[in-house]
């Protein structure tokens, strides 16, 4: 439990700095090439949800602080209550804590969370690495079900195997 705590702390940490360094260095610049052809860094204030959603509704702000604080709650509630059963689900918890925490603490401050990560391949909203931390850790929640799904088909079918070459109907 303790580490898991200092491993959010850190990774909060770099989400926070990260943001620090962008607002500092990139804000003045606007943009920067990052990866060519692929990304750029560039300096966004989102005000909204996820591809800046509700962004210019007054109510926004207080409402996504609410949320997010409600959802962070029950996570630390659920994880400490139903205890992960492996540490991939450990780390579907932290990352999304950390995810969490990294984008309340800037709507808390600031009522804007800091983006700089933007594709240039695809449209797409610019992003930060508490976002990251968010996606990955929603992925790994779906590949993590999908493991667990396939590995109770398989038992079924064992099972139902099982009885019939036992003759039970």
């Amino acid at each position: 439990m303790l580490s898991s705590v200092v491993i959010i702390a850190v990774l909060v940490a770099a989400d926070q700095l990260s943001k620090y360094f962008a607002t500092a260095y990139l804000a003045p610049a606007g943009t920067m090439p990052f990866i060519p052809g692929v990304m750029e860094l560039r300096y966004v204030l989102n005000e909204g949800a996820a591809f800046s959603l509700f962004a210019d509704k007054e109510w926004s702000r207080i409402f996504f602080i609410c949320t997010t604080a409600i959802v962070l709650i029950v996570l630390i509630v659920y994880s400490v209550k139903q205890k992960p059963k492996s540490k991939w689900e450990a780390a579907v918890v932290i990352l999304i804590l950390a995810g969490g925490i990294g984008n309340l603490i800037d709507r808390i401050l600031h009522g804007y969370v800091v983006d700089f990560f933007s594709t240039t391949f695809i449209e797409f909203p610019a992003f930060n690495i508490a976002d990251c931390y968010i996606c990955i850790g929603a992925a790994l929640l779906i590949l993590i079900a999908l493991v667990e799904m396939k590995k109770e088909a398989k038992e079924e079918k064992k099972e139902s195997e099982k009885e019939v070459g036992n003759g039970t109907p």
